[in-house]
């Protein structure tokens, strides 16, 4: 109803980035105690850097924003008259 593109882009992208980092930060610790016992039977034993998951935690963000974004603009650019007759 006379928002723009972009700012349709935003209001959906704030909420579900928001959950999408939420869960990631939940997943990190809980993937340092399962990595850190996996590797730890292995013979020549490593350290799990904090590089690799933040590097994970931009991909991460980056395919959800490509997803969003994707929907979003299919969304906004769709005309809402063609979504009513269809239901």
């Amino acid at each position: 109803m006379g928002a723009s593109i972009r700012q349709l882009l935003l209001l959906l992208s704030k909420d579900f980035l928001r959950l999408v980092i939420i869960a990631f930060l939940i997943a990190i610790p809980i993937t340092w105690m399962v990595m850190g016992r996996w590797l730890d039977y292995f013979a020549y034993r490593i350290n799990i850097s904090w590089w690799v998951f933040a590097i994970a935690g931009v991909i991460t963000v980056a395919i959800a924003f490509a997803t969003i974004s994707f929907q979003a603009i299919k969304a906004a650019i769709t005309n809402p008259v063609t979504s009513l007759r269809t239901e």
